[in-house]
């Protein structure tokens, strides 16, 4: 058998876990707005001519998208310190790459 007490306490974590989860469906439709306009952005890049401002426009942009993924839709800012570590270094890894395939593309494609 429940007092006021229990009930009352039961009443208020019910109600704040449905603020934090409006709060947290709000901030993932924030972030998914951003990542579509950073998208367009992106797409919007690839018709102009920016000239040398291109690739780091479009790398700066790729470490954003990333970043926000990373954190928010896969949860890597409550993770230990090893998953921060692996997916940091990923990026730096796909930074690398992506740099490198530029390059390859760039001598052997003239």
């Amino acid at each position: 058998m429940s007092t006021a007490t229990d009930t009352h306490s039961d009443a208020d974590t019910h109600a704040s876990h449905e603020l934090h989860g409006s709060a947290a469906v709000k901030q993932a439709i924030l972030i998914f707005v951003g990542l579509a306009v950073i998208t367009a952005v992106e797409v919007a890049l690839s018709y102009m001519d920016i000239g040398a401002l291109f690739l780091p426009l479009l790398l700066a942009l790729m470490v954003v998208k990333f970043v926000l993924v990373v954190l928010y839709f896969m949860h890597l800012r409550h993770d230990g310190k090893w998953f921060n570590m692996a997916f940091w270094s990923g990026l730096g890894l796909a930074v690398v790459v992506y740099l490198a395939a530029v390059a390859t593309f760039h001598v052997f494609g003239s």
